[in-house]
Order: structure tokens, then C-alpha cells, then sequence
């Protein structure tokens, strides 16, 4: 029997959430379909596990008494996995069915416009709707290296959810991920290592990045900035750890091998049935849609999958606009102030325009810069950074503002 919805949102992590949830509060039916968690990468392999661990690693660099056993036990119980190898989200499920949306788990199919099949572990579902929405997330990017299969690797997903703490272990990209994670393990005594092809945190403000590098040296992160892997020598080094040949022709050993090179959903895109809803993809990391989320006529896409920027919050704007526009609300999606942060300790933080990027736009632009540390409360505080704003000259507007140091992630 073909069940009919308003919207189905095939994927239930942050953006697709998000839709779910305002569309019912504007008196839409819902189809929720989820293949994994309920809740997505954020709520238990990303954002929730790894600022926990932050935390706790921030509280030890800071002389308190807090051991990996607690808190890996912590992050047990944030994550809902407390006695368990897999995460608990029946407290989501529970939450969409109170505010009315039908939660499907399985794995879906785009069957014809506006239909969708879903292979769950009873019968087939049958799903009919006016809008789609796709929200399949990402998945982590695996680099082709040489050796990398042989020695095996982490992501995200292993390195906030470990258990026991490694001997030793490199990083391989140093975005926000990379960064945030090689804090907690350095303070936790890990031998580490972050290996970047640029400076640390590339996309970011050149001083949050020199900040980032100086803080995660001083934790004592062994940061190689300027530098890519190129080959893997497994086990071959003391103790059986592996070797990692830079191009720079330096080494790296390691126990463990973690990869934060950035994200793709080509996976779940190409195996969706995108075709059937006259969907024209071009088998990429990401879905293009235009100004409106929409990728096809009554198809929209959000989140990670149209790679605009990957953070929750974002995530949550694009599947309330994507719904305001398929209930026909008069609006298009803008992404010209969309703040980040990193959370580290210290943060960094942005939004808007790098000067380099104001003036490409043809900007006439100018920047000021403050100095953390020379203020009264950085000097008594012991704080190092900086707030730099990108001014707009002839407007008197600001485009572009970014800021390292304490809690910069609040004042932005």
C-alpha cells in the first residue's frame, strides 16, 4: 500500500532534521527516512562526541583531574552507547513520532518523481510525496596513497568514539576535524602528529590559522605544515608502527593513521535513483541546486550533500529554507553571512569575506585588526589572538569579520 506525504527527506542527520521538524510545525505530513542513526553525524560521531572530549581535554591542560577513562565514559553517555559497541537512537525516533513525522529506517530509492521506495528489514515501503527532499549527508574522502589499505586508517567516526587511547598517531588534514581532534589527543598524552598540505585550517583567517599552530605545538602536536603524504610503509617502523613518507622526503611514525581529508556524498548520491526524479547529477562529491535548494521540479537538496559549508547549523537553516520555499514562501537561500568556528582551545571563528575574497569580488576593502593579548582583560588573562575585520570602503559596511581566542566561537 503507497502511503502519501506532504514531504519525504530522505536523511535524517542535522539538515534533514531540521526539515522534518519545521515542516510539521507549519502542518505538513512527514516522511522521515533514515539507513543509519537517527540523528546523524553530528549527534554521535562529530559535533557532540569530539567538543565533549574537547572539554575534558581543556580541563586537564589546565592542571584538573580528568582521566581518558572519564572521559571516554562522558562521551559513552552524550552519545547514548553507555554498556554498548553502536549508539542509542531511539530518543530521536521518539521525539519525530511525538511531533508527528513517520519515521522510516531503511535504505531509499527513488522510484519516479515524487516516489520513493524503501527497503527496510520487513516489506518494502511505498512512499508517495509533493516534495523530496535529499539530505544523505557525507561520508569521509579516502585519498589514493599508496600503502594506505595495508596499514588501515581511522576517520572521524573511530577517533571520536575510541575507547582506548593509542600510542601514538598521525592526522592527515588539518580542517576543523583534524585540528580539534589532535588537541584532545596530544592532552591526553597521544604522541601526535598533523600533517597538512597548506597551514593549519586553511580556509580560516591567516592569524587564527598561525594561532592554531602555535597553541598545537605548545600542546606538544608534532604540526608539519606545507606537506603531503605520498606513500605508507605498514608496520615497518619501531615498535610496528607505520611509516608515512612526506613529499618533502621527512617521515612520520605512527600506530595509527587518522584521515580528515574532507568529505564526499558522492556515495549515497549515486546509488539514490536521482535519474527517476529528474535529477541531473554529474557524479561528484556534491548535488548542484540553484538559489532556491531545489535540484528538480518539487526536489530540493540540503546539507552536507550540496557542500555549501558542512556545519549543523548551516545544515539547520538549509532544510527550514528548503521548506519555506516548497510551501511557497517568496524567499531564496543566502550564504553570504554564514558564521564557523573551530573549538579548539583557543577558538577561531569567522563569517563573511576574507580580504583577499572582497577584493576578487571587485570590493574596494581595507582591514583592521586588534590584538587580543594587548587588551586589559588578554593581558591579565594570559590571552593570545586576534578580532580583524574586512571593512567595505565605500559602503562603511563590514563584509568580512574573524576572531582567535577565547570563546570566539560565542562572539562571532
Amino acid at each position: 500500500m503507497t502511503e502519501r506525504f506532504d514531504f519525504a527527506v530522505i536523511g535524517a542527520g542535522a539538515s534533514g532534521e531540521a526539515a522534518a521538524s519545521y515542516a510539521r510545525a507549519r502542518g505538513a505530513t512527514v516522511a522521515l527516512i533514515e539507513r543509519d542513526l537517527f540523528g546523524g553525524t553530528c549527534a554521535f560521531w562529530g559535533c557532540m562526541p569530539s567538543k565533549t572530549l574537547l572539554h575534558a581535554a581543556e580541563i586537564r591542560a589546565c592542571g584538573g583531574d580528568y582521566s581518558w577513562e572519564r572521559a571516554s565514559a562522558r562521551r559513552d553517555y552524550m552519545i547514548v552507547r553507555e554498556g554498548r559497541d553502536y549508539p542509542d537512537d531511539s530518543g530521536h525516533i521518539k521525539g519525530y513520532k511525538a511531533a508527528g513525522t513517520v519515521p522510516i529506517r531503511g535504505n531509499a530509492k527513488i522510484a519516479g518523481p515524487g516516489r520513493v521506495v524503501v527497503r527496510t528489514d520487513g516489506d518494502p515501503r511505498e512512499i508517495e510525496a509533493r516534495d523530496l527532499i535529499i539530505a544523505v549527508g557525507s561520508v569521509p574522502k579516502v585519498p589514493k596513497i599508496d600503502g594506505l589499505d595495508e596499514a588501515g586508517f581511522w576517520t572521524n567516526k573511530e577517533g571520536t568514539s575510541l575507547r582506548e587511547l593509542p600510542k601514538s598517531i598521525a592526522i592527515l588534514g588539518a580542517g576543523p576535524s583534524g585540528t580539534e581532534l589532535a588537541q584532545v589527543y596530544a592532552r591526553f598524552g597521544v604522541r601526535t602528529t598533523l600533517v597538512s598540505p597548506r597551514q593549519v585550517n586553511p580556509t580560516d583567517h591567516p592569524r587564527s590559522s598561525a594561532l592554531l599552530a602555535k597553541t598545537l605545538r605548545a600542546d606538544g602536536v608534532d604540526v608539519r605544515e606545507n606537506a603531503r603524504a605520498e606513500h605508507i610503509r605498514a608496520r615497518v617502523g619501531q615498535g610496528g608502527e607505520h611509516v608515512v613518507e612526506l613529499a618533502d622526503g621527512s617521515t612520520v611514525e605512527a600506530a595509527v593513521i587518522e584521515l580528515n581529508v574532507g568529505r564526499t556524498a558522492a556515495p549515497a548520491l549515486a546509488n539514490l535513483g536521482l535519474d527517476a526524479a529528474g535529477v541531473a547529477y554529474d557524479g561528484g562529491d556534491i548535488l548542484k541546486v540553484d538559489d532556491t535548494l531545489r535540484a528538480a521540479d518539487h526536489v530540493y537538496a540540503i546539507g552536507d550533500c550540496i557542500g555549501y559549508e558542512l556545519s549543523t547549523h548551516l545544515g539547520h537553516y538549509e532544510g527550514e529554507t528548503a521548506v519555506k520555499i516548497a510551501l511557497g514562501d517568496k524567499i531564496r537561500a543566502d550564504f553570504n553571512a554564514t558564521p564557523g568556528a573551530v573549538y579548539t582551545d583557543p577558538e577561531t571563528a569567522a563569517v563573511g569575506l576574507l580580504l583577499e575574497q572582497a577584493k576578487e569580488r571587485g570590493i574596494d576593502a581595507y582591514e583592521e585588526t586588534a590584538d587580543l593579548g594587548t587588551s586589559a582583560k588578554g593581558y591579565v588573562s594570559e590571552s593570545q589572538g586576534h578580532v580583524s575585520i574586512v571593512i567595505d570602503r565605500k559602503n562603511k559596511i563590514v563584509v568580512g569579520a574573524f576572531i582567535g581566542g577565547p570563546a570566539a566561537s560565542e562572539a562571532i
